[in-house]
């Protein structure tokens, strides 16, 4: 079965939010093999929780949002469509999306010009106010972009707090470059961790329909 992954690889040295030394991810090797081969290897690794593709909690935003392991598996484990925004210079706004024939339900992977760039882009394309608005008005259950963040550039932070209000969930920092348009199957499985906002999250993307 094709599949596609559309996850970053996390390395010392990858591209983080604002290019922040803070935000890298750092691995430490605590033991390694000894002489000869013997022994074995152990990594201890310290990262944000918002490294790369990782999916966003409404404890992010909301004060009294779940956390992240209170996420149901069931709503990042299902069908979604990637929709080709390449086209957008800057922000996607609800014009951008009116002709989607978005559904209530849907979960949408916003393909952007953003999956073509390795680095930190800080122009890059987010999902502005009006976007979320739309989204939360067709009672869409959640929505994916390809940069490290689904907003900039807005202060009171409208675009996640309403997505996360409504009860949509938040993937951040997908690789689409060579994901074609289109309906697939998705698992999206952050990491397990208790009471926190967000998590990295292995994507994986299963056969487009025709």
């Amino acid at each position: 079965m094709k599949f596609y992954d559309a996850s970053m690889t996390i390395h010392p040295g990858m591209a983080v939010w604002k290019n922040s030394s803070d935000r890298q991810p750092v691995f430490t090797v605590e033991r390694d093999f000894e002489a000869g081969g013997a022994g074995s290897r152990l990594t201890r690794i310290s990262l944000d929780m918002h490294t790369g593709t990782h999916v966003d909690a409404p404890l992010h935003f909301l004060a009294t949002g779940d956390s992240i392991d209170q996420v149901a598996l069931e709503r990042l484990v299902r069908p979604v469509r990637v929709v080709d925004l390449t086209y957008v210079q800057d922000k996607i706004t609800r014009g951008e999306l009116e002709g989607l024939q978005i559904t209530p339900g849907d979960f949408l992977l916003l393909k952007t010009k953003n999956s073509f760039v390795d680095e930190f882009d800080p122009e890059f394309v987010y999902l502005d106010h009006t976007g979320a608005a739309y989204l939360a008005e067709k009672e869409t259950a959640g929505v994916g972009i390809d940069a490290l963040g689904i907003e900039r550039s807005q202060a009171d932070h409208a675009t996640h707090k309403q997505l996360l209000a409504k009860g949509l969930v938040i993937i951040e920092g997908l690789r689409l470059r060579d994901v074609p348009p289109g309906a697939y199957f998705m698992v999206a499985a952050p990491l397990k961790l208790q009471g926190v906002e967000a998590a990295p999250a292995r994507v994986l993307l299963f056969g487009a329909a025709d």
